[in-house]
């Protein structure tokens, strides 16, 4: 069935000067106006859309991909300030609303950004905002395994690190020690689970735990020298900045890496840095 505030695959039912109308099931025929659809597109083919409510509350579909969807977190920029709320930038033409029941603090201010939740009203099929993030995640144990790859969202900081949000469910921490580069509220990243305690917390990592790690970066390092015809101005003598810059990783990762691919006898290290042998 389709579903409002979410990427559907729907098909062409009749064809309008002003656009198709698409099947939505239960939801019933749904337009996409012309202006988002192909030149090719007729009656019986298939078609990714988003579906939300337009500025006369009606039904719509687009091919515009907004900055999230319902059920996710996201950092949106408020545009509007008004009697019922606040109104964010959300990439639609309609902005997206933020009642003042679902702000967590006051005032939300014009041009500032806030971390939100979208979820579907389910009274009036609108598409809202909410700042009170903590009522929307699972607050029982994780089934995490230590090396699980998550998508991450950026949250507050705190004296211990970062606070992240883990796959749109789970409050996950980054300690200070696991952060080798400045992350920013609301920035979405790849993530990797490094602990999940007895008390249900979660511990963070950006990167691949143990051997994982290591092969990891052994073959970003060879595809590196390839590119630079064998030899590269890097080795194990690096600073941890430069080494960072190049591949996103700390210098004992790097070195770990480096010392597989001696053992393995595919490359040599010399005083000006790393050379693929024959």
């Amino acid at each position: 069935m389709a579903e409002i505030g979410k990427y559907n695959t729907l098909t062409v039912l009749k064809q309008k000067d002003f656009g198709v109308y698409l099947d939505a099931g239960e939801l019933g025929e749904i337009l996409l106006p012309k202006k988002y659809c192909p030149e090719d597109l007729k009656p019986g083919d298939s078609i990714r859309v988003f579906i939300y409510l337009d500025t006369d509350d009606y039904l719509i579909a687009t091919t515009e991909k907004p900055k999230a969807i319902v059920g996710e977190f996201v950092m949106l920029q408020v545009s509007e300030v008004n009697k019922v709320g606040a109104f964010l930038d959300w990439g639609l033409p309609k902005d997206v609303l933020l009642p003042y029941s679902e702000q967590r603090q006051r005032p939300v201010e014009v041009g500032k950004r806030y971390l939100v939740r979208l979820y579907l009203d389910q009274h009036t099929n609108r598409i809202v905002a909410s700042t009170k993030i903590d009522k929307f995640l699972d607050q029982s144990t994780p089934r995490y395994q230590v090396g699980d790859e998550v998508q991450l969202v950026i949250a507050n900081r705190t004296d211990l690190g970062q606070k992240a949000i883990v796959n749109h469910t789970h409050w996950g921490m980054l300690f200070r020690s696991d952060l080798l580069r400045t992350v920013y509220p609301g920035q979405k990243m790849t993530g990797y689970i490094k602990e999940v305690r007895e008390d249900g917390k979660i511990n963070l990592s950006l990167q691949k735990p143990g051997y994982a790690k290591v092969v990891d970066t052994a073959g970003a390092i060879l595809a590196m020298l390839k590119e630079q015809d064998g030899f590269i101005t890097v080795n194990d003598k690096s600073s941890p900045d430069t080494i960072f810059k190049l591949f996103g990783i700390s210098k004992k990762a790097f070195k770990m890496a480096v010392g597989k691919l001696l053992k393995q006898g595919q490359i040599t290290q010399e005083p000006g840095g790393l050379r693929l042998k024959d």
